[in-house]
């Protein structure tokens, strides 16, 4: 196992004056002097535990950082502005000040979902820090489809219940139950405890979701308010994304049995023509790719950041 460490950095002070602390894991390799670090991004309703299959792998060759995101897992939960691009802003001014305290000129960011879009909005803002990003099943690139021009409208008892649902934040049910967390998310996601089943033969990996996502949800209310109904982002960052610097590569990983299509991996390929944009679906794969098929997504993942250095 490559060394590691478990800690928190302070980042900043938020609005009350308190201060702000990011929590990160760090795996150092002996052969990482002159590589470029990788730091690593979850997604809605994560944390580092989530990369347990791959942060011993990723970190043979390259130091490896996972953080709790701003608001989630056992980072600081600040109140974020309720306005999208503030709310955003903070999310990326957050790793900013982060890398800037721990002492990284520059990283290879690799966002998994809500973590893909805040790297790809981090690397819009400091195109100087950063080598790469790989973008893992990413939230937010796609602008929402116009329903008057689609031949299945959103049926009515859809937008009834998104209506119904669209005043709570996206995890609130977990707080509502109480005590009865943990079996609830056994209950919606038992496919979580299969994907670990190597690692954990109990209730590990459930009850860590849980109490992920029992705590204040500031991250994930600011994430709300980053979204309109049905979970599109108000600021599709499809909008953005050409404006990327050209230097910086692009690789885009997909599961092959999610829900998410690789139509905005396309559109990005398509806006960056003289850049590297690369597609890469791994077989046999849902959104959480990386806990799918971890062995697939490990190699692809060194390949790509062979490539910086």
């Amino acid at each position: 196992m490559v060394p590691h460490l478990s800690e928190s950095a302070e980042i900043c002070r938020g609005q009350d004056a308190a201060i702000n602390l990011l929590w990160m894991l760090t795996f150092n390799s002996n052969d990482a002097e002159d590589k470029t670090p990788m730091v690593l991004l979850h997604g809605i309703g994560g944390g580092v535990g989530l990369w347990a299959h791959n942060l011993d792998i990723l970190s043979q060759q390259r130091s490896v950082y996972a953080l709790d995101l701003l608001g989630f897992g056992q980072s600081s939960r600040p109140q974020f502005s309720t306005d999208a691009q503030e709310a955003e802003g903070q999310f990326v001014e957050s790793i900013e000040q982060w890398r800037a305290k721990v002492g990284l000129e520059a990283m290879i960011l690799l966002g998994h979902n809500l973590g893909g879009y805040l790297a790809a909005s981090y690397s819009l803002r400091y195109p100087d820090r950063v080598k790469k990003i790989v973008l893992v099943e990413p939230w937010g690139f796609p602008e929402r489809p116009d329903t008057t021009d689609q031949d299945r409208p959103i049926p009515v008892w859809i937008k009834a219940l998104g209506a119904m649902l669209s005043p709570f934040n996206p995890l609130a049910g977990l707080r509502l139950v109480g005590p009865l967390g943990p079996t609830l998310v056994q209950m919606l996601r038992p496919d979580f405890k299969k994907k670990f089943s190597t690692m954990f033969n109990d209730n590990t990996v459930s009850e860590y979701i849980y109490h992920l996502n029992v705590q204040t949800p500031s991250g994930e209310t600011a994430f709300k308010n980053m979204t309109i109904p049905y979970g599109w982002a108000k600021r599709p960052m499809l909008q953005r994304i050409g404006q990327l610097r050209a230097e910086i590569p692009v690789t885009i990983i997909y599961g092959s049995r999610s829900s998410i299509d690789c139509n905005s991996g396309n559109a990005i390929k398509e806006m960056r023509p003289n850049s590297h944009v690369e597609i890469t679906t791994i077989r046999r794969a849902g959104h959480y790719v990386y806990a799918d098929q971890p062995e697939d997504f490990n190699h692809r993942v060194l390949q790509v950041c062979d490539q910086v250095d």
